[in-house]
């Protein structure tokens, strides 16, 4: 039972598309900071072509990633038609509709104010208003999630949720929540000031609001990525599931602590007190605690299909797996970049050594690493997956796949490695230009030339994944097994409560959320003449 294929399909293909783009704006933006291009003379374009990049990379592409694997899980592991079609195809349409208004303005030069907002700049109002209806298209694929399981749970009293829909909610919960911040910010405070109904905002405010947002939306795009991990990786390379109930303890424990952490990003900010920092320092390390037993329960997931394949000893195992497979590279991928991006999350959680890496290079190594690397190579690992389901046609260029995916990973790998290094060193981020003549930043020319590289194969590898799918469409017609999820080696027949339901857990994460960012509102709102003029975006051109 498939009947969503199109609106998956539709969602896939138009995430694809905007990845793309954004990934030729992200190589253009390196090209023209490297001391292989002459100082560029305008540099707005810069900023135009960041914004683009990071809002169609941020909101547009995993969004519409996590929607279109959201509804293929509902009729997949629900076993039963999707509830709300019509409604999916109004969501998939305000997404769309919002990324053309908001990228409309960004490609006039009128929003140039990045991913981020930056207030007090306040950009057209239209860049704000297309944010919101993608924001609002989401927030119908969170109700239609929750309508789903809620009918399938009423057909299937005291039956475990199928581990994949149980931790796709649990995502969808995450987002309907961790967006309140920056809806906030964009209704309350920046539209307002973008539409002309005031001239002043308070920058502080804002940025805490979308500190709200900044964090806990990394968790939102991890969360296909690790649904893959649980739910797809064991049966793909032959192999079962270690346990069913380690894999609800993560996704639980991410939608409890993914929230309260963003303020880490607010450690040079004066108007947040230490305290409210240091309880957001401890929530940072608290969150790793899921990604800890999803390395373990899936390292021991492959373990069993290595042994499965007649691995032998401590080590044999490794050998024995089926390397060949696109899926057994792309987790095996995703784990070594996982392990750097996380390992240099601690430094920036860690309020001491913040100082030394704050808005520099490394936060932008650190940040491609995580989710360009980790999470998007898992992306590309369930379209693999699913096109065949999707299609009614083969993939049969298995070849292509691994080529496609070590690109991306070798890529990743050369491209943020040195934005590490000149990080240390001290160059800033988002800065359009360097003087690479000067004696005091001549020996960052070559890290920064090697990013290019790495950039360069990074365009390659998402030109290949298109074409793949688009072999896909028009390869032969196959007979297709029904879609299997992932079999534990332990299937639950019973399960508690709590790892069965979200109540007690979404109460947890609002109250959590409460705690860590209600004191620093409050106290924000409350104070006197805290607001700044506002500087629309054309004053800066």
């Amino acid at each position: 039972m498939f009947d969503s294929k199109r609106l998956v399909l539709a969602h896939f293909w138009v995430a694809s598309i905007g990845f793309l783009i954004a990934a030729v704006l992200g190589e253009w933006q390196m090209y023209v900071r490297s001391p292989l291009h002459a100082w560029i003379s305008n540099s707005e374009l810069y900023y135009r072509s960041v914004t683009a990049h990071g809002a169609a990379m941020a909101y547009v592409f995993p969004t519409l990633i996590a929607m279109g694997f959201g509804y293929a899980i509902a009729e997949l592991a629900l076993k039963q038609p999707l509830i709300g079609v019509r409604w999916a195809w109004i969501g998939f349409a305000l997404v769309v509709l919002g990324t053309v208004t908001a990228m409309v303005p960004v490609s006039m030069g009128l929003a140039s104010v990045l991913y981020t907002f930056y207030p007090p700049m306040i950009a057209n109002p239209f860049y704000y208003i297309g944010i919101v209806l993608v924001v609002v298209g989401s927030w119908i694929w969170v109700a239609l999630m929750s309508i789903n399981l809620h009918a399938w749970k009423k057909s299937h009293p005291g039956e475990p949720i199928p581990l994949a829909m149980f931790a796709s909610v649990a995502g969808a919960y995450l987002w309907a929540w961790t967006s309140v911040g920056a809806a906030i910010e964009i209704l309350f405070q920046i539209l307002p000031v973008a539409l002309g109904f005031k001239s002043t905002i308070d920058a502080g405010l804002a940025r805490v609001f979308f500190s709200w947002t900044l964090h806990a939306i990394v968790y939102f795009w991890l969360m296909p990525a690790y649904i893959a991990f649980y739910a797809l990786v064991p049966r793909a390379i032959g192999g079962r599931l270690y346990s069913d109930t380690m894999g609800r303890i993560a996704f639980i424990l991410f939608l409890v602590f993914s929230m309260p952490v963003g303020i880490h990003h607010l450690f040079q900010d004066p108007q947040v007190g230490w305290g409210i920092k240091f309880l957001h320092t401890v929530f940072t390390g608290i969150v790793s605690v899921p990604t800890l037993l999803t390395v373990f329960t899936i390292c021991a997931s492959v373990e069993i299909a290595g042994r499965l394949r007649g691995g032998k000893g401590p080590f044999g195992w490794i050998a024995a797996l089926p390397w060949k497979n696109p899926m057994m590279l792309a987790v095996a991928f995703s784990f070594v970049m996982l392990g750097f991006g996380g390992a240099g999350g601690l430094i920036n959680m860690s309020y001491q050594l913040d100082f030394a890496v704050h808005n520099t290079q490394w936060i932008t190594g650190h940040f491609h690493l995580i989710f360009g690397g980790a999470i998007v190579i898992m992306y590309f690992a369930i379209a693999y997956d699913l096109w065949p389901h999707l299609t009614g046609k083969a993939l049969s260029d298995v070849r292509l796949m691994r080529i496609q995916l070590w690109l991306w990973f070798v890529g990743m790998i050369v491209m943020t490695f040195p934005w590490h290094y000149v990080g240390i060193l001290g160059m800033p981020r988002r800065m359009a230009y360097f003087d690479y003549g000067h004696p005091a930043i001549s020996p960052e020319a070559l890290s920064v030339t090697i990013t290019f590289v790495g950039g360069l194969l990074l365009v390659a590898s998402a030109i290949l994944f298109i074409v793949i799918l688009l072999r896909g469409h028009i390869g032969n017609r196959i007979s297709l097994p029904i879609f299997q999820f992932s079999v534990p080696v332990h299937p639950p027949t019973r399960l508690p409560a709590a790892l069965n339901s979200f109540a007690l857990w979404i109460t947890l994460m609002i109250a959590l959320s409460i705690v860590n960012y209600g004191y620093p509102i409050a106290q924000l709102i409350t104070l006197k003449q805290s607001s700044v003029p506002a500087i629309p975006v054309s004053v800066q051109r």
